[in-house]
């Protein structure tokens, strides 16, 4: 791996289209250099100044053979699919995630998403926007509805996973964990199941919570037949990525009312083009990948990469959620 350069020698590179890592690292008074950029074309023209590199989406691979200085990059995201591991290790640049910088924020989100589909909340706020007091219903199966009782299966017992099902429980709900590993525990879920037996436990959930990486086991994994094992009444919400769901049966389920409702914060193709139909389905909620968006975020990946930097400068060969 390439090493790490002193403290006085080394240049840091924050590069994000939006969020504000220089002006919250500026406050640490770390009297580490370093310099902001928020566009690829930036990016491109810049890494070569950069030892270390804190990015997520302006991240692409042939970045690299620009880069001749770069000795670790600390991902923005917890997700890591827009890395090449092999090109990056071949050419020495050490990489860590940011899982658990933004888990509270993403569980919170899927249990708000939860909700709002549970109480109707989009309808309510359409209404608001037409004027319209919609009157009381009759019709038991069309009202809002409570969480108490109900099981959410959770697919991705990691720390998003394990968080979101300690906030069910305080909702009364019962949890099914799906998850690679079973040996690794429930924690707060009721059940755990392995892969192998998501289809088998889909009709028993009325909400099915995604909240995997994405990888090539679960790209697709909520396909058409999945959608078909889930319960008409039932609900899905999508924390994880984007493609872990196949859109088009997605949005074929959801045209006949084969599963009542769904929210993404995820989808294929983002920003989602104004173009697309789903756009106009009218029960899906959709938030814009904003799940792990908080007030505190810069700080929370700033502490991972001080963190990451210190053992470096130790000397030590692990670093905190280090992939490459």
């Amino acid at each position: 791996m390439r090493p790490i350069p002193a403290r006085d020698k080394l240049t840091v590179c924050f590069a994000h289209v939006a969020y504000r890592l220089g002006e919250r690292f500026a406050l640490r008074n770390t009297g580490l250099d370093w310099f902001e950029v928020r566009s690829p074309d930036d990016l491109k023209a810049r890494i070569a100044q950069a030892d270390v590199l804190l990015c997520s989406g302006l991240w692409r691979n042939d970045l690299i053979p620009r880069a001749p200085r770069l000795a670790f990059v600390q991902s923005i995201s917890a997700g890591t699919d827009q890395y090449s591991r092999g090109a990056l290790a071949e050419a020495g640049i050490r990489v860590a995630s940011a899982q658990g910088a933004n888990e509270r924020a993403v569980a919170e989100h899927a249990i708000a998403l939860i909700l709002a589909l549970a109480r109707k909340i989009p309808e309510a706020r359409d209404n608001q926007a037409a004027k319209n007091w919609r009157g009381m219903i009759g019709e038991i199966a069309r009202r809002e509805d409570e969480l108490g009782g109900k099981t959410l299966l959770i697919v991705g017992l990691g720390r998003i996973g394990s968080r979101l099902a300690t906030l069910a429980k305080a909702f009364d709900m019962k949890v099914i964990g799906c998850r690679r590993d079973v040996s690794r525990g429930a924690g707060a879920a009721d059940r755990v199941v392995g892969e192998e037996g998501l289809l088998a436990v889909l009709p028993e959930a009325d909400f099915v919570a995604l909240t995997c990486p994405l990888t090539p086991a679960t790209e697709n994994l909520i396909d058409a037949k999945a959608l078909a094992a889930m319960k008409p009444s039932a609900c899905l919400v999508n924390v994880a990525r984007g493609k872990v769901v196949n859109e088009p049966a997605l949005f074929e389920a959801l045209g006949r009312n084969a599963i009542a409702g769904a929210a993404l914060d995820c989808v294929w193709q983002e920003p989602l083009p104004a173009q697309s139909a789903l756009w106009s389905v009218p029960n899906l909620l959709i938030t814009p990948h904003t799940a792990g968006e908080t007030q505190r975020y810069e700080d929370n990946v700033i502490d991972l990469l001080l963190e990451n930097l210190e053992r470096l400068w130790r000397g030590e060969t692990a670093l905190k959620n280090q992939f490459v």
